[in-house]
């Protein structure tokens, strides 16, 4: 073989090599820090409104129950505005589950029905044994699955 062509080589596996490092060290990035989710839009006052939950509805749950995992016992109430769950300081329900997200999974009141989303994770959030990828409508005695802490929602 010519020199040129040894050298387009070499060249060539260095650059291979520099790709690898680089996808693992973003690999690694998105592990420790996480994925930021998007902001959801500031709905407007009129929307807001329609969004609240009815009180003492027929159907609709009243609190989220941690019934599996390090923080079980805890609740949250569940007042219409959306509930986050993961580890970091600014989720309305921190958990300390070392399989959760900073930011994990969400619920939220749309249009007269609560649904639970992930948010990222890079464990993803179960409902049964259903791996979520869009929003789901979750009801009274729903559980959702998130790392090792399963949640419940109760009236």
């Amino acid at each position: 073989m010519s020199e040129l062509t040894l050298t387009v080589i070499k060249l060539g596996f260095l650059a291979v090599l520099w790709l690898l490092v680089l996808s693992v060290t973003s690999a690694m990035r998105a592990d420790l820090f996480g994925v930021r989710p998007p902001k959801p839009p500031k709905p407007s006052r009129e929307a807001a409104r329609q969004a609240k939950q009815p009180r003492n509805g027929k159907g609709f749950p009243a609190r989220a129950v941690i019934i599996e995992g390090p923080d079980t016992g805890r609740t949250v109430p569940l007042e219409g505005a959306p509930v986050t769950f993961g580890r970091g300081d600014d989720c309305t329900m921190p958990l300390a589950d070392e399989y959760i997200s900073t930011q994990h999974a969400r619920l939220r009141f749309h249009e007269g029905q609560w649904y639970v989303e992930d948010l990222g994770s890079t464990n993803g959030t179960y409902v049964g044994n259903d791996r979520l990828t869009r929003s789901t409508p979750v009801s009274v005695k729903s559980r959702f699955r998130l790392g090792k802490t399963v949640v419940e929602l109760r009236k």
